[in-house]
């Protein structure tokens, strides 16, 4: 069961020693990597810290766990911003920041705090200027820069020492442009069951099914060209530990609102989990090998299903 590994999403807020504490667990418990979103409205998924402090603080106690932000919100922060934010907090972690950006999707907060919520199409081709920048400034580039969104005349950050590594890049997507994007500029790529349009979308099961899946997979093999071998594919997955396995997956579909779905349809999605731990264990084989889902991640709740299911692998 070599090639996977796990990310813990937190989305709570712990103070102080019980922050760092949990960290430690994670770490403790086979986690890979400890993520955070970034959000300062609790509208999107609740109370959190701030990503680049909450990161910066866990590393300090931990050796082995890496760090990554699921994902930053690109209108949040001028590029050069984030490449030093980026660089500082792989250079004192010694290596094992993860950077993951995304365009930006929840208005509510963009409107509380009086950014402008652009269209989908404006917004995706900010981040892409920002990628270009961070990507050239993590790499030791000076960069001049005279685009639609930003201008950069020749900074580099030589404000920190010469780097031995850099942050790996992740870009969330869902949708053929993000995904394009994401095959130029990305070493992981978050799968998205579909493009976040807004704050009520609502979860269609049908960008959940394997033919899905594969066609995601097929504009970024297409897009990537040489680069797809090296992509690490990643995605949020939902990890129910029960030995009742098919109640509990129609009580899911019950909870979910899919209506018209039996329960080895669900079986069948890639990202989800349902059954024994020895199950859980033979899906993630399966779709590691059918898909190129190495890298799954979900939210802090499921730690305990998760840490079993680890510790047998």
């Amino acid at each position: 069961m070599t090639g996977l590994r796990f990310g813990i999403v937190s989305e709570s807020v712990r103070p102080g020693r019980a922050w760092l504490d949990y960290a430690r667990q994670l770490e403790d418990a086979g986690i890979g990597v400890l993520l955070i979103r970034d959000h300062f409205s609790a509208g999107a998924f609740g109370q959190q810290l701030a990503p680049f402090t909450a990161l910066a603080s866990a590393a300090a106690v931990t050796t082995r766990l890496r760090l990554g932000t699921l994902v930053l919100s690109n209108d949040f922060r001028h590029p050069a911003i984030v490449a030093h934010e980026a660089a500082s907090l792989h250079l004192v972690s010694e290596g094992r920041f993860d950077l993951g950006l995304g365009a930006g999707w929840y208005q509510p907060e963009y409107d509380a705090a009086g950014i402008g919520f652009d269209p989908a199409g404006q917004r995706i081709s900010r981040l892409e200027e920002s990628l270009g920048i961070i990507r050239a400034l993590l790499a030791g580039q000076p960069v001049r820069h005279e685009g639609t969104w930003y201008q950069v005349d020749g900074l580099d950050l030589d404000v920190l020492p010469e780097r031995r590594s850099s942050p790996r890049l992740l870009v969330g997507a869902g949708g053929p442009r993000m995904l394009r994007l994401a095959a130029r500029y990305a070493d992981v790529v978050g799968l998205l069951p579909a493009p976040i349009k807004n704050a009520t979308d609502s979860d269609d099961p049908r960008d959940r099914l394997p033919a899905a899946f594969d066609a995601k997979i097929a504009v970024l093999r297409e897009a990537a060209g040489d680069r797809f071998p090296g992509l690490e594919l990643n995605a949020f997955g939902t990890f129910i530990l029960t030995d009742r396995r098919r109640a509990g997956t129609d009580e899911l579909i019950r909870e979910r609102g899919w209506p018209g779905l039996d329960a080895e349809t669900v079986w069948q999605m890639p990202t989800i989990f349902i059954g024994s731990a020895a199950q859980i264990r033979d899906d993630l084989c399966a779709r590691r090998d059918r898909f190129g889902l190495s890298y799954l991640v979900a939210d802090e709740s499921a730690l305990p299903d998760l840490t079993e299911i680890i510790s047998g692998l």
